[in-house]
């Protein structure tokens, strides 16, 4: 799995988590982290066109993860690479949503 990929899975786990137990409360708060810092990222601090269609692209994966996840792919691949920062909180969110039982797979090219 490339970065992106782990990104994009990881901002599409924190999406699809519910509020439902103390665990899948521990996914959404690390998914809140991750999104920021994603956000961050694509906004860049400035008003470039591109970068705020990024932020565009983060908000609607948000309510559609499986529409939306070709256009995040493309989006996080085009800009700079991925910071530390972000790479963590990737890692932290499919890492809690594992321990709160659930399994992800990820299958590339089908």
């Amino acid at each position: 799995m490339t970065e992106v990929e782990l990104v994009a899975t990881a901002l599409a786990t924190g999406a699809a988590s519910g509020l439902t137990d103390t665990s899948r409360g521990v996914v959404h708060d690390l998914h809140a982290v991750l999104r920021e810092a994603v956000r961050r990222r694509l906004s860049g601090g400035d008003a470039d066109v591109g970068r705020g269609y990024g932020v565009r692209v983060l908000n609607a994966h948000e309510t559609d993860p499986d529409v939306w996840r070709t256009r995040l792919l493309q989006v996080l691949a085009s800009g700079p690479e991925m910071d530390e920062e972000i790479l963590r909180a990737a890692r932290a969110v499919l890492r809690a949503d594992r321990r709160a039982g659930h399994v992800i797979v990820d299958v590339v090219g089908s």
